[in-house]
């Protein structure tokens, strides 16, 4: 395509643009479907969800065990910290979950949106995993209650028969029945749950009336229990019998303090951490509700409202069993019979049925929420087409292939049998989710984002810190090998997506972080503590046409050592005379340009009525406190045309024609403003053609065997009658040299520094001085001594024939023949064997006569023609120190 008049880019390659609009019809009224799929209240979809997911099987089965193993003090202790870390977790999800409109995902939706697809992505798929592992286990968990209690031959009725594939075909029939719940939609399976919740309150009633109703009596203990003796093998071995006392108060005091013994269904030794660790199993069901945000009439509101109910629901009925049974239970049955509570229950059936109840709606709702996350991954395509058949919906809006696709996962973990392992995992997996939803409320708050403004407002940084903290201790605490691997796979996760998966359009939440660190760190880079011996190049690059002017990027991003590098383009024109800024919609190509180029680089574009004015405005304003510009680098102002280097190289580069939009007079003024604005001025010429992995890599077949080599000129040969290198200016030059060969690429290239010397002067003595100089500042170059008689001669004869020649001015360039400087041009040619792959030259001021300007220029394109990608230097700072 042909150029645009304002120099920029029309290739696709370099326009990425992303439809931010939202149309307003959109805002009015939502989009249409075939049918209005039911939404669910805060009570069933949020309070019944995340009562059941916290009480599961714990409250049945393991409460007796705490109080047994840790004592009523502990227990109570356990219970404050493993809700004080939940509850810092739940005051995170409540201030993201109010913060904005919620989608279907729930914690994966909470997550991604703060924290970007990468952390998004990564955590969404493991709790989907973690989702689909806790809905196989809590089958498994169910299928062994079943199978103890009706399995032959040790079953209670020994009426179902037993064994492995049994096992597997009465989990297989429970995963089915889960999985028509959830294949009919959130409101079946609303409906099912709180038909299991009313089942699991009326237990749960009827255990508390059980404390009071049912009269003290003896228990014999499980046969496993009393196969494990207490102490060595001459000792008593393990009691037969344990009784249930009624309210004493010798009972409560014996159930005061811990008493950690061998756990009789593992054969291991307990301790504080292992009992906690399996009580905390049982809190990790805060989530539920939030998974079913997609199917909420309100999940801003029902989320923080029905998680919190349901929290400090399960933390009043935790600690009140544990009080009830530390003043009724003695320590024996406790620690021997964790099933006691059926053995004391009115009717022992209904507890039995309790834990049915409860853990079958724990599989529900893990396999409804593995649907959610799966169906909200496939919806945000982070994973391409892998997931794409999990967006399909039903006309209600049900995602019954992700249903499917969960139930078969499920389906699969079935066949493992027993899942002691994962449940550690699952757990872990939990808690990561749970520290990363904390993690995400953090950056937020940390951002200070003007957006966020969550209606709940009960939550502060120290909160969200105290509940990662929290979280991190538990999972090291519970398994720390598993702890590790689980972090481990989600950083593999999160690198996986960061390459692969597109570029989204939610907001990163670094960005906004960045943003607020550097301002900080911004204000506190003054200035006026600027020291020489940490100078280092800030670089502004004019850029007239960016398709012509790749290797002149590309090279410059080179020898900015860390420092500022800004691309600056003037675009001519009036704001008064336009509709609207022409510069907004070219920002995001150039920004593809420095994507593209993969430099480190800024942009900044100006409008203005001229070039020079626009340069003085970039000059004046790029940058922000102390990283701000100190050497403004130009093209040379030559008759090269420019050629198109970003087409397919395969093609014919087309010519982009002459393209200039300043004349030599006004070029030469922007040297001079630059420089009275203490700037540091380089010319680069001819690299338009250079190609930084040709110059870096030349074949060995070549007859200097791919060598590369920096040359560096530090004298000014517009002035023959001055032979300094130690000014300011030189070294400069010398500097940046040094800079590039610091440059990895550029770390094999050679310096080549050349001395300009005469006759009747010593050149070892010039030679052995510049050598001493180049050690004092730690710079490695070759010094190659350059007689240049002949050319001074040609100088001198001129002035002494010109009689019009009058230095009335103080300059820095002097009235030249062209004889001189081909002369000039012709030596420098001569020393370059082999070629180099750079030049640097010194640059000497424009002279003071605005009348001179274009013999100035004429001057520097004689003296420049023909050598290959040079750059004129002109250094206005002291820059090298040799102090330490």
């Amino acid at each position: 395509l042909p150029p645009r008049q304002d120099g920029l880019m029309r290739t696709p390659l370099l326009h990425y643009r992303l439809s931010a609009s939202v149309n307003e019809s959109e805002l009015r009224s939502p989009p249409a479907g075939p049918r209005q799929r039911q939404k669910l209240s805060t009570f069933f979809g949020v309070v019944i969800p995340t009562l059941l997911s916290m009480f599961s099987v714990v409250v049945f089965l393991r409460i007796g065990f705490v109080v047994g193993q840790s004592g009523l003090y502990q227990a109570i202790a356990m219970f404050l910290v493993a809700y004080l870390i939940i509850s810092m977790t739940v005051l995170s999800v409540c201030a993201i979950s109010t913060n904005g409109a919620l989608d279907a995902g729930g914690a994966y939706y909470m997550i991604s949106r703060a924290l970007g697809p990468e952390f998004g992505g990564s955590i969404g798929l493991m709790f989907f995993l973690a989702n689909v592992c806790g809905s196989a286990l809590y089958v498994l968990g169910l299928v062994e209650a079943i199978v103890g209690s009706f399995g032959m031959p040790e079953g209670q009725f020994g009426v179902l028969p037993s064994g492995y594939w049994w096992s597997l075909l009465y989990g297989t029939a429970i995963t089915l029945l889960c999985l028509l719940v959830c294949l009919v939609g959130a409101h079946i399976y609303a409906k099912a749950t709180f038909i299991i919740f009313l089942v699991v309150m009326f237990v749960l009633g009827t255990i508390f009336v059980s404390f009071f109703a049912v009269r003290p009596q003896t228990i014999t203990l499980p046969t496993s229990a009393t196969r494990n003796p207490t102490m060595n093998a001459t000792g008593p071995v393990a009691p037969t019998t344990a009784n249930f006392t009624g309210f004493k108060l010798d009972t409560l005091l014996g159930n005061l303090q811990a008493d950690y013994t061998v756990d009789y269904t593992t054969g291991t030794m307990m301790s504080f951490a292992t009992v906690f660790a399996v009580m905390f199993n049982g809190c990790t069901g805060i989530m539920a509700g939030s998974n079913m945000s997609g199917d909420l009439k309100s999940p801003s509101s029902s989320i923080p409202r029905g998680t919190i109910t349901a929290v400090i629901f399960t933390f009043i009925i935790y600690n009140l069993l544990s009080v009830l049974i530390a003043c009724s239970c003695d320590r024996v049955l406790l620690q021997k019979d964790y099933s006691f509570l059926t053995d004391i229950n009115i009717w022992h059936p209904f507890v039995t049925i309790g834990v049915y109840s409860s853990t079958l709606s724990a599989a529900m709702s893990n396999l409804i929420g593995a649907s959610r996350i799966l169906y909200a991954l496939a919806r945000d395509d982070l994973f391409g087409k892998a997931l794409s058949p999990a967006k399909r919906t039903s006309q209600s809006g049900n995602p019954w292939v992700s249903v499917l696709i969960s139930w078969f996962l499920v389906q699969l973990v079935l066949f493992s049998g027993k899942l002691n392992t994962i449940a550690s995992i699952v757990t872990i997996f939990f808690l990561l989710v749970y520290a990363a939803v904390d993690l995400a409320c953090l950056a937020l708050e940390w951002a200070s984002a003007p957006n966020f403004r969550p209606t709940f407002r009960y939550f502060t940084w120290h909160t969200c810190v105290l509940g990662i903290v929290g979280c991190a201790i538990m999972m090291f605490l519970i398994n720390a090998i598993y702890a590790s691997a689980s972090i481990a796979f989600m950083l593999l996760l999160l690198l996986l997506i960061h390459y692969l998966s597109p570029t989204s359009s939610w907001g990163y939440i670094s960005q906004a972080l960045i943003f607020h660190q550097v301002r900080k760190y911004l204000l506190m880079l003054d200035v006026r503590k600027d020291h020489v011996k940490f100078w280092r190049p800030q670089i502004l690059l004019m850029v007239s046409n960016p398709r012509s002017s790749v290797g002149l990027i590309t090279f410059i991003n080179d020898i900015k050592k860390s420092g500022l590098y800004v691309l600056g383009h003037v675009q001519l024109g009036d704001l008064n005379t336009l509709p609207s800024d022409p510069l907004q919609s070219q920002y995001d190509s150039w920004l593809s340009l420095v994507d593209h180029l993969n430099i480190k680089a800024f942009v900044n574009l100006t409008l203005a009525d001229s070039v020079r004015h626009g340069v003085q405005h970039l000059l004046f304003i790029s940058g922000l406190g102390g990283m701000r510009p100190n050497t403004l680098i130009l093209g040379f102002y030559d008759d090269c045309l420019p050629k198109d280097r970003l087409v397919d190289p395969s093609q014919d580069s087309g010519e982009l024609g002459d393209g200039k939009v300043l004349g030599a007079q006004e070029y030469v003024a922007i040297i001079a403003d630059a420089m009275k604005m203490l700037k540091n001025v380089v010319l680069a010429r001819y690299f338009n053609n250079f190609d930084r992995t040709q110059v870096l890599s030349p074949p060995s077949s070549s007859p200097w065997k791919g060598a590369v080599y920096v040359d560096v000129w530090p004298v000014n040969l517009l002035r023959p009658d001055s032979c300094s290198y130690v000014d300011t200016c030189s070294l400069f030059l010398l500097q940046l040299a040094c800079i590039l060969n610091m440059v990895r690429g550029w770390k094999k290239a050679t310096l080549r520094l050349f001395l300009c010397v005469e006759e009747g002067r010593s050149v070892r003595g010039s030679e052995e001085k510049l050598g001493q100089l180049l050690k004092e500042l730690r710079i490695k170059a070759r010094i190659y001594p350059v007689p240049w008689d002949q050319q001074v001669a040609l100088h001198w004869q001129r002035q002494e024939s010109d009689d019009d020649y009058v230095n009335s001015f103080p300059s820095n360039t002097m009235h030249l023949s062209d004889d001189y400087l081909s002369a000039v041009n012709k030596l420098i040619l001569d020393q370059a064997r082999p070629p180099p792959a750079v030049r640097f030259l010194y640059l000497p001021r424009p002279p003071a006569d605005t009348r001179r300007y274009t013999s100035y220029l004429h001057q520097l394109e004689l003296l420049t023609r023909d050598l290959g990608p040079t750059l004129l230097i002109h250094g206005v700072t002291p820059v090298i120190t040799t102090d330490l």
